[in-house]
């Protein structure tokens, strides 16, 4: 029974030490990126737009209180490029089998107003990510990859809505007004 105490004790208190550090888990934020209100109401042109990034840069931008409109109803125009993925082998094992790859994505985007004047220029996000590769294990690997590229899609979306947030909040005379 003093065992169970003491356990629950350090664990309480190991909680505590992480919760006063400012320790938390990824994506577990609160606020987000805000944009001021202006620049609320979006449209997104785009290659694919029910592509796998597309639909990404959609659900981050929403979930940071854009508003997806048309054309004709939107304040700021997100001109989206495709992902453009890579893979690179960065090391080889005894059997001179590739041990270590290298996945690098990357995407393309600028912002242009409603009157089609350039905003933000075009500007490029990409996301480094190195994994083991099992050579043994093909299958495996391949899901691996696919998984990692689409942590990498949310990743660079991330990085979109980061960048053009800076950008719009840094501009002369604009407010964070929700």
């Amino acid at each position: 029974m003093r065992r169970r105490v003491i356990h629950c004790s350090l664990i309480l208190g190991f909680t505590c030490l992480l919760a006063a550090c400012g320790f938390q888990l990824r994506g577990t934020s609160g606020g987000g990126t805000e944009l001021p209100a202006s620049w609320k109401n979006m449209h997104l042109v785009t290659g694919n737009p029910n592509g796998e990034f597309s639909r990404d840069v959609t659900a981050v931008f929403a979930a940071n209180g854009v508003q997806w409109t048309d054309r004709a109803d939107a304040d700021f125009i997100l001109m989206l490029g495709p992902d453009q993925f890579e893979q690179r082998n960065l090391s080889l094992n005894s059997e001179a089998r590739v041990a270590e790859l290298e996945l690098t994505m990357s995407a393309e985007f600028s912002v242009v107003g409603a009157d089609n004047t350039e905003v933000m220029s075009p500007s490029t996000v990409s996301v480094v990510k190195q994994m083991e590769n099992n050579p043994r294990n093909v299958v495996g690997k391949d899901g691996e990859v696919r998984l990692i590229q689409n942590e990498m899609r949310t990743e660079l979306a991330q990085q979109i809505m980061r960048r053009v947030g800076f950008y719009a909040t840094n501009l002369p005379g604009q407010t964070n007004n929700p």
